[in-house]
């Protein structure tokens, strides 16, 4: 009688399978990433107030719910006003939505834009302040936004940047 050539081998079989397996029970890793949040789109009144609507970003691979937005907003150099907002917005993952806010803005704020609409320039803005948001699963956080952008006229829609 031959001996046999792997005697361990329906061991070895059996014991790779198991593990195999059981990486596969964990499923996919859960990444939690910072957002972001940006103007979409800024818009005046015939009564002086704006419309900012803001762009959230959820740059994580699983839902987040946005529960407070409390942000600085600076024209130029000049203070327009602060956006605050308590959305309790769920974002999927790697998504966008928008929320839009209301704004009172700074007397100079609102001369700075005025003439950068009459004249159809583009207009500088900065974003700093934090958005309180949490993971499905997790408690809230508190994220340091700090985000410097422009805005441009829209053609043919008065009172419209983009």
């Amino acid at each position: 009688m031959r001996p046999r050539r792997f005697p361990h081998l329906p061991v070895f079989a059996l014991a790779t399978a198991a593990l195999l397996l059981a990486g596969c029970a964990s499923g996919p890793i859960k990444r939690v990433s910072e957002p972001t949040a940006s103007i979409q789109q800024l818009s005046v009144g015939a009564d002086g107030q704006w419309t900012v609507d803001l762009r959230l970003q959820n740059f994580s691979n699983v839902p987040m719910r946005f529960d407070q937005v409390a942000l600085t907003l600076r024209t130029g150099d000049e203070a327009a006003g602060e956006l605050k907002a308590s959305p309790a917005l769920t974002i999927g993952p790697e998504s966008v939505d928008t929320l839009s806010i209301k704004l009172t803005p700074s007397a100079p704020a609102r001369l700075l834009i005025a003439g950068t609409l009459a004249d159809r320039r583009s207009l500088s803005y900065r974003l700093e302040g934090t958005i309180n948001a949490a993971a499905e699963d997790r408690k809230p956080r508190e994220y340091d936004i700090k985000r410097e952008s422009a805005l441009s006229p829209v053609p043919g829609l008065p009172g419209v940047m983009r």
